[in-house]
């Protein structure tokens, strides 16, 4: 399928990111740019943060968009870090017509587990592969085979009684003051549950805290699981999402 240069832009709790990237490569052909997530995170802020983000970058041309939610034909069905008021909101309709730039969405996770399957560490990997991002909260992208298992949410499994992402994500080692060492023992707990629930041939850590992996690789050796740091860091989910976009892009205009 033909390649194209895409807008990635990766929507997350705290920031609005984004480049252009060439999805043959993977590559950002772009400086990327960051403006904050508004507050409150309502469908009509969102889209003006990203309008204005897709003028910085004075693009003219398809968009693809990670989005913090369960996402099925182009609607956000959860909102565990936006506004509540995104739920069953068409953002792909909502975006397009704000832009005026035909715009596919996709999960968050789900777009950076894509760009490291395509481009990164998971790539030519069989078996079951599963990328957790680390941020606000904890995301996570599946594949089979290298096929997508799409809106997993195993963030959202319980964990000591407590929701995961509230013991195990970077925002709650950043609220309690966790040293890496305390941290490094939840996110172990978490992925002992992942390995239990899913025996995964390969877990790929993402988000910001994937660069600082050394500071608690030591703490989260799990017995025949390989945990491997990603290779796109924090710009896998524009790259992911600009790379899905393609091919939504390409398959649309040659029905046409």
């Amino acid at each position: 399928m033909k390649a194209i240069n895409v807008l990635g832009v990766d929507i997350g709790a705290t920031g609005i990111k984004g480049g252009v990237v060439d999805t043959g490569t993977g590559e950002l052909i772009t400086d990327r740019m960051k403006l904050d997530t508004p507050k409150p995170a309502t469908p009509e802020n969102i889209a003006t943060v990203v309008h204005e983000l897709v003028k910085k970058h004075n693009w003219d041309g398809p968009i693809g968009c990670g989005f913090p939610a369960i996402v099925k034909g182009g609607k956000a069905m959860s909102a565990a870090n936006i506004d509540k008021s995104c739920i069953g909101v068409n953002f792909e309709e909502l975006l397009s017509n704000k832009i005026g730039m035909p715009v596919f969405l996709i999960n968050d996770a789900d777009a950076a587990g894509i760009a490291e399957m395509e481009f990164g560490k998971g790539k030519g990997r069989d078996g079951v592969v599963i990328l957790i991002t680390i941020g606000t909260g904890l995301g996570s992208a599946v594949f089979i085979n290298g096929h997508l298992l799409p809106n997993t949410e195993l963030g959202h499994f319980y964990l000591n009684n407590e929701i995961a992402e509230r013991l195990a994500s970077n925002s709650a080692r950043e609220r309690e003051g966790l040293s890496w060492d305390v941290w490094g023992g939840r996110f172990q707990q978490y992925l002992t549950h992942l390995k239990r629930l899913f025996s995964p041939d390969l877990v790929l850590l993402g988000g910001g805290v994937s660069k600082r992996f050394d500071k608690y690789e030591s703490v989260i050796e799990v017995e025949g699981l390989e945990v491997l740091p990603a290779k796109l860091l924090n710009n896998a989910g524009s790259i992911g999402a600009a790379f899905y976009a393609s091919k939504k892009f390409v398959k649309s205009a040659d029905l046409i």
